[in-house]
């Protein structure tokens, strides 16, 4: 059977990651304080459990959400509707997704766009991401770095809450430059733990490709900051692991 990655992970995937949002959504209001105010709609790309959809449609944005994982879609559906917050949230690939209008925005955070299967997938994104967005409007996203996959991810990571337990052991592929982790699940059944596992791989690019793709794609301005800075708590980022990227698409 193919790998589904994302599948059982997403069921735990806020027990487990969402403390990191927290200088995510630093950086989102310091590099978009300027844009958000003029923001009326926006995408979220590889929206994954609707966090940052959730946070934008509080805001009054008119907001949707776009993931390939069946499964992320349908917790951020649930999300959205107990918190009785309205976004649409579209089963699609980012490689090829449309939306119903023009966009003033398009976000994909926390490295989720290193998360396609290829390389040259990075250009289908962005040739996809220019057509959701309107003249003048932006592309905010942050990406994993060549160097984040080679120092972080040959690396065990053991991490336990109620009822389950997550085992993640990756490394890096420096022939097709990426970076993989296979996830363990541990997930308690009655009196008995049941295992499941997943692999997620995610894809490296130079600056220079990334600004490549954007400019092909009809980007013109085109900012980059060091994630590093932002990350705030006990887990530290040396420089150069985490990019963070603006993009105008040209009016």
């Amino acid at each position: 059977m193919p790998n589904q990655p994302y599948r059982l992970l997403a069921v735990y995937y806020d027990q487990f990651f969402e403390a990191h949002r927290a200088w995510l959504e630093g950086a989102r209001r310091k590099i978009l304080g300027h844009i958000l105010p003029r923001t009326s709609i926006a995408c979220d790309l590889a929206c994954g459990t609707g966090t940052t959809a959730l946070v934008l449609a509080r805001r009054g944005i008119k907001m949707s959400g776009v993931d390939a994982s069946t499964s992320m879609c349908r917790i951020a559906r649930k999300k959205a509707r107990r918190a009785g917050v309205n976004v649409q949230v579209l089963h699609a690939d980012m490689r090829n997704f449309r939306l119903p209008e023009p966009v003033d925005l398009v976000t994909c955070e926390f490295d989720a766009l290193n998360h396609v299967p290829r390389k040259q997938d990075l250009d289908r994104v962005a040739q996809a991401v220019a057509r959701a967005l309107r003249p003048g409007g932006h592309f905010f996203f942050d990406v994993n770095t060549r160097r984040a996959f080679k120092k972080f991810w040959p690396s065990t990571w053991w991490g336990e809450r109620p009822g389950v337990a997550v085992c993640m052991h990756g490394g890096y592929d420096r022939h097709r430059d990426k970076g993989w982790s296979d996830v363990e699940l541990f997930i308690r059944k009655g009196k008995l733990w049941q295992r499941a596992r997943e692999r997620v791989e995610e894809v490296a690019w130079t600056g220079a490709e990334i600004r490549r793709s954007l400019r092909s794609a009809g980007f013109d301005k085109i900012r980059a900051w060091d994630e590093a800075p932002f990350v705030r708590g006990e887990w530290k980022l040396p420089a150069g692991c985490r990019t963070i990227y603006l993009a105008r698409k040209a009016t």
